[in-house]
């Protein structure tokens, strides 16, 4: 070991990723970085069965948008298969790795840790039946192994033959007997379990000649000299075999520290966050959005409008939190803070109000030219053209009232056409037989104004409504209505200067004589 700390984040390509698998890679992003070391991005492939064309290339393009760049393992958007100085350890792709994993499987059998099984899925789930029926469970373990069909049972001579026809055996660990390993984990504290409890996992296969996640993630581990494992906690009951995986290969003492997240919960009833909860209560459980196989597209944060720092940001927070009152983070101050003694071990649950909250505060933060011209790139789309600098005038009216950039549209689109209905209910409430007259009389007043900016037309408006002995609340309800066509808004006096005073006068006389 160098002495250096490495973590990695080891997703399998078998879909879309999960904001809960974000949230893993952060945590071992911030450990790493914390510490002045490396994070490291490794494709665990070994499932053939299971991978899903696509998914790599999405699990690379939803860590670049979170700006959690790895330090090995990616180069250039593309996973690294050739060693170099910085990725001294290529290929990061588990597949491509294959060859090495039997030497190792074979090297457990050779000490006695580990035995070939060459039992058939159907002779698996004649067993499996057999034990349901009297009510029992089978389990592929001490009791078991010597007398089915595995080289603890044949001679040398018939293993030998049986490793030489077919391809339906699989390697699996040899688990000692009534053996207490001890165990501790960094969140979870120290944790004992009876090796007797535990089945004879499989290591290897034949059938695709891959090994399962428990044998390579050990030997890359290994090789990759990573320090420290942060996943989450569906690998903490497989935390005694990796323990005495480790021992069986006489790596026990440089063997990782272990971490296991928790899990992230749904926002109501109990259970893990799914993709079902999140189309359920309309919100996404993807960073990026995915579209199968079949063209079903699930939502992503990105597409949904949510500032990558937002997203991050909330996730932080699913499980850490600072000790302090301040939620606002960059990257680099969650670096700064971020402590594994503050990871909770129960569950976190995800409040959608909570993230529009951190994507509001971000959209707050964030400078106005900026918003501009994301604005602009949307009106476009709706065949809009403005100046800039007039987008930009809008933006600072209404931005402390959106949650995301796509919400301009809505709170702004009185800016840029005139209304072409009116709330009838608004209309009945404030409208009088003396009303277009009040209307006509007021939009003269305004033509007099020079210069037709904010500040004058303040000053001006009220003092002619109060002079005239009109209902200061009626008329002005009605100069709204009359430039948005509706109750909302923002000051009628902004919404005035800022679209003209042409097209006020225009506006105020359409409804005149409406």
């Amino acid at each position: 070991m160098t002495g250096r700390t490495r973590v990695r984040f080891a997703p399998s390509p078998t879909g879309p990723l999960h904001m809960g698998g974000v949230r893993t890679a952060l945590y071992n992003y911030l450990y790493a970085k914390q510490r002045g070391g490396d994070f490291i991005l490794r494709i665990e492939d070994t499932d053939s069965q299971r991978f899903v064309p696509g998914a790599e290339e999405y699990i690379i393009e939803a860590l670049a948008w979170c700006g959690i760049s790895p330090d090995e393992g990616v180069e250039n958007g593309k996973m690294a298969e050739t060693p170099s100085e910085k990725h001294p350890h290529a290929p990061y792709r588990q597949s491509q790795r294959k060859p090495l994993y039997r030497k190792y499987a074979e090297q457990l059998i050779e000490n006695g840790f580990a035995y070939y099984a060459f039992d058939t899925s159907e002779e698996l789930d004649s067993y499996r039946k057999e034990a349901e029926a009297n009510g029992e469970t089978f389990t592929y373990n001490y009791q078991v192994r010597e007398k089915l069909a595995t080289s603890l049972k044949f001679s040398p001579k018939e293993t030998a033959a049986r490793l030489a026809v077919g391809n339906h055996w699989v390697i699996r660990f040899k688990m000692p007997v009534d053996r207490i390993v001890k165990m501790t984990d960094l969140i979870r504290g120290d944790i004992e379990v009876n090796s007797s409890t535990l089945d004879d996992k499989v290591l290897w296969k034949a059938a695709d000649e891959l090994p399962t996640y428990h044998l390579a993630n050990i030997v890359d581990d290994h090789l990759m000299e990573i320090t420290d494992v942060i996943r989450g906690e569906e690998w903490l009951p497989s935390l005694p075999l990796h323990y005495m995986l480790y021992e069986a290969f006489g790596w026990a003492d440089s063997k990782p520290s272990f971490a296991h997240l928790s899990l992230l919960l749904k926002p109501d009833g109990k259970g893990k966050l799914s993709k079902r909860d999140g189309d359920r209560l309309g919100f996404p459980v993807f960073p990026l959005e995915w579209k199968n196989s079949e063209g079903e597209v699930s939502s992503g944060y990105r597409e949904e409008g949510y500032f990558p720092e937002a997203f991050v940001n909330l996730l932080a927070f699913l499980g850490w939190n600072p000790g302090t009152e301040k939620e606002i983070f960059t990257l680099e101050e969650l670096s700064e803070a971020f402590s594994l003694e503050r990871v909770v071990k129960s569950g976190a649950k995800f409040n959608p109000d909570k993230a529009k909250w951190f994507n509001q505060e971000y959209l707050r933060m964030r400078d106005t030219s900026a918003l501009a011209n994301e604005f602009a790139a949307l009106l476009n789309t709706k065949g809009i053209s403005r100046p800039i600098a007039y987008i930009e005038q809008v933006v600072e009216l209404i931005k402390e009232r959106a949650h995301f950039v796509k919400d301009f549209w809505e709170l702004s689109d009185y800016f840029f056409t005139a209304p072409d209905t009116y709330d009838q209910t608004v209309k009945n409430k404030f409208w009088k037989e003396e009303t277009p007259s009040v209307l006509e009389s007021v939009a003269k007043m305004l033509e007099s104004l020079e210069p037709f900016t904010k500040e004058n037309i303040e000053h001006s408006l009220s003092p002619f409504i109060k002079e005239n002995g009109w209902q200061m609340g009626a008329v002005m309800n009605t100069l709204r209505l009359a430039m948005v066509g509706a109750s909302k808004g923002a000051g009628v006096a902004d919404i005035m200067a800022l679209t003209g005073k042409q097209e006020t006068i225009s506006r105020i006389e359409k409804l005149a004589k409406s």
